[in-house]
């Protein structure tokens, strides 16, 4: 296996590989020319992003600044909104699906390192060059799903449809749909039901 399939599959790879690393560098150069831009920019922030996500849906808006550290391994669908600092870390495969919201500073991180120390650090090919052991873990977030400010999702983590996931949570376990789910570590408060419709709080109109 490559060190990319190997990256892809969930097992221990070699994030140092080139071919890796150039697809980062595409990635992380395509952020910064997205970064530099201005929200009138549209046709030239459009451009970047189809460049940067090959497997993009017809996108309601990424307000940015943007962090990817690959995009080519990320699916967006459509009506997808991201805030400010939208950080998406796919050395796995990242599933986002229509209508997917997402507050400032959210991160979907799918890599993984070894909690053992010494597995952990760093080591060193014959050349002199540092590599680590990492592997990674898919995420999948569903159609309709709102994820307030500062959230966090990390590796193996399904959100179920149109679930709510409150500002300032760590997702790491799956969320089911239609949930409202909060804290560090997120777990579900409750379900979200017809009561929670506009037409039942009248004091907003």
């Amino acid at each position: 296996m490559t060190e990319q399939e190997k990256m892809l599959a969930g097992k221990i790879y070699d994030p140092s590989d080139e071919t890796l690393a150039a697809l980062r560098t595409k990635a992380h150069r395509l952020c910064t020319l997205y970064n530099s831009t201005f929200d009138d920019e549209e046709k030239k922030r459009a451009e970047i992003l189809r460049e940067l996500f090959p497997n993009l849906g017809k996108l309601l808006a990424m307000q940015g600044p943007i962090y990817i550290d690959y995009g080519v391994f990320t699916s967006i669908g459509e009506g997808v909104y991201a805030n400010f600092n939208f950080t998406v870390l796919d050395t796995c495969p990242v599933n986002i699906g229509d209508d997917v919201f997402f507050g400032p500073n959210c991160s979907v991180v799918t890599p993984v390192h070894p909690l053992k120390y010494a597995e952990r650090k760093f080591k060193f090919k014959p050349d002199g060059s540092p590599y680590d052991d990492e592997y990674g873990r898919p995420i999948t977030i569903e159609k309709g799903v709102w994820l307030a400010s500062n959230v966090t999702v990390c590796g193996g983590v399904t959100i179920g449809e149109g679930a709510v996931i409150g500002a300032g949570s760590v997702v790491t376990r799956d969320i089911p749909p239609y949930t409202f789910a909060a804290g560090n570590p997120c777990r579900v408060i409750r379900e979200i039901t017809d009561k929670d419709g506009l037409e039942f709080h009248p004091e907003l109109f």
